[in-house]
């Protein structure tokens, strides 16, 4: 269940506070104090240069000119967006995500990171995950993916193997030190995916609130990608409902969105990226192999997504794409990707970001 001050949220909205750069932490302190005697809760973000308060729950009695009176606030603003906490007033910094790696590493992605996640669309075999997870993380890649549930339009398509398919990529996690992230497609599979560093949600569970809510209890990396016909605020609201439940480990991914268009799989929207980048905190990724379904296409918009400011990209690569058990008509060989990551290094060299 989501809290009362996260159900507050949507009907209050919140309110945002701008602290005085060179206010003493114990003032601001007890400043906020004060503040939850009011009956509101307060989020405090510290930036490089600036500290926000992030007030949420019933503001309304909150009396914005006796605010704006006290020596250590610098401003005071309403958050009018629906999405709130995962608004950039909310958090003006860029949130980065830290994963820690079985070999005792941390990944990142965002931040100033580019998070390079690749692998097969589906877990085959065991040689087959870990050859591919072995390749993949010589030519630099810092995440493995793989699916072990798989959503499919047709009832007779492969289905995936199952809890098979997420002991297989354990096994590759283990023999590689590359952390894993696998699509969620059911809550009743919640509990299988505890040694799952990132949970994906797919397209189709965009919007599957249940789901949601059960994830925002949990302090687990959540990858949401955008439905096949969603709005930007619309990714953005699924988003919150994480947030709301207290999980505010999320990275946004646009992976195509449908149109007129068929010479594609889906139409790459690349103009989401800097527009979730500027109303959000929260890190951007692009998935150019579901975005197009043509694997000669994906360095291409690969590189394209990380000009247009893109925390990370997600790659299909498989091994054998002419034997893929799916989606093999949009991956890539490791060969292949291994050329895109010189160029991808190169991209982000250009931008003072690290892989």
């Amino acid at each position: 269940m989501i809290d009362e001050p996260a159900r507050v949220l949507y009907t209050q909205g919140i309110m945002v506070i701008a602290i005085k750069k060179g206010t003493p932490p114990e003032e601001m302190r007890a400043f906020a104090d004060i503040l939850e005697q009011q009956g509101v809760t307060v989020h405090i973000s510290e930036g490089a240069s600036q500290t926000i308060l992030g007030l949420i729950g019933d503001t309304s009695r909150i009396d914005e000119e006796r605010l704006r009176a006290q020596r250590l606030v610098e401003k005071v603003i309403r958050v009018q967006a629906p999405y709130k906490r995962a608004h950039r007033q909310f958090h003006p910094e860029d949130t980065r995500i830290a994963i820690a790696g079985p070999d005792g590493g941390t990944k990142y992605i965002g931040g100033g990171f580019l998070g390079i996640i690749a692998g097969p669309c589906s877990v085959e075999s065991r040689d087959q995950i870990i050859g591919i997870a072995s390749a993949v993380k010589q030519a630099g890649a810092g995440f493995l993916r793989g699916g072990a549930f798989k959503p499919r339009t047709s009832p007779y398509s492969f289905q995936g193997l199952g809890e098979e398919g997420l002991d297989l990529l354990l096994a590759a996690k283990k023999e590689t030190g590359l952390p894993i992230v696998s699509e969620l497609m059911d809550i009743s599979h919640i509990d299988a995916f505890d040694e799952v560093d990132i949970i994906q949600i797919g397209a189709r569970n965009m919007q599957n609130f249940t789901l949601l809510k059960e994830l925002g209890q949990r302090r687990k990396p959540i990858l949401l990608k955008r439905g096949l016909a969603s709005t930007i605020k619309e990714l953005l609201m699924a988003a919150e409902y994480l947030i709301a439940g207290g999980n505010e480990h999320i990275i946004l991914c646009e992976r195509g969105i449908r149109t007129f268009e068929d010479f594609t799989r889906n139409t790459l929207d690349l103009s989401a990226v800097p527009a979730l980048k500027r109303e959000s905190h929260l890190p951007v990724i692009v998935d150019p192999s579901h975005a197009s379904g043509l694997a000669w296409m994906v360095p291409a918009l690969a590189k394209a997504a990380v000009a247009a400011g893109a925390d990370g990209v997600m790659i299909e690569v498989h091994n054998n794409p002419e034997t893929a058990r799916c989606d093999g008509e949009q991956s890539i060989t490791p060969e292949e990707f291994a050329g895109l990551m010189t160029a991808l290094r190169k991209y982000a060299a250009c931008e003072g970001r690290s892989l």
